[in-house]
């Protein structure tokens, strides 16, 4: 007999979205019903439950609250009230949207990024390399040679008074 019950409740079970409301409804909790309530309600009233219950009752939650039954607020559900105005998330609130008379033919907006240059410029600047021969950007490096350039280095070229870097530490004598 009692696994007649069990058939006879595992298959009359109501569809999950009038279980989800009417749980949120009993649950009555002034900040809403988060899911492990919801769960729990709904298996204390109908008993034992499909065995996929957790992925049907996030699969139902997530459908009712993009579909505007529900409301989802800092990890809890509660029911969408037409008369309160919209919850405000985290950030910068959008700006008002003006409205428009009827009739009004709107411009497509500008590109984004920087305009393209006209042909005129275009024509300069290919007159200009061709004109002075240099490739464009930062020189490349010169590899040095072995023995120098010319045999003379640049410093016995110029006589310094110092040496390049900073000095070495001066080491204290021990006496």
């Amino acid at each position: 007999m009692a696994s007649g019950d069990f058939i006879n409740k595992s298959l009359s079970l109501p569809p999950y979205p009038e279980m989800i409301l009417e749980a949120v409804e009993a649950l009555n909790d002034g900040n809403g019903s988060n899911k492990t309530s919801i769960s729990k309600y709904i298996e204390s009233r109908y008993g034992v439950l499909p065995p996929g219950h957790k992925v049907l009752l996030n699969v139902h939650l997530a459908k009712m609250r993009d579909s505007g039954v529900l409301d989802f607020w800092k990890n809890n559900y509660t029911k969408r009230d037409p008369n309160a105005p919209p919850r405000r998330g985290r950030g910068r609130p959008p700006k008002p949207k003006e409205l428009l008379p009827p009739g009004t033919v709107l411009s497509p907006p500008r590109p984004r990024g920087r305009p393209p240059k006209g042909p005129s410029v275009m024509q300069r600047q290919s007159k200009a390399t061709a004109e002075s021969g240099r490739p464009r950007g930062r020189p490349r490096k010169m590899a040095r040679p072995a023995g120098g350039f010319g045999g003379t280095s640049a410093s016995s070229l110029k006589p310094s008074a110092r040496p390049r870097g900073r000095p070495p530490k001066v080491k204290p004598e021990l006496i």
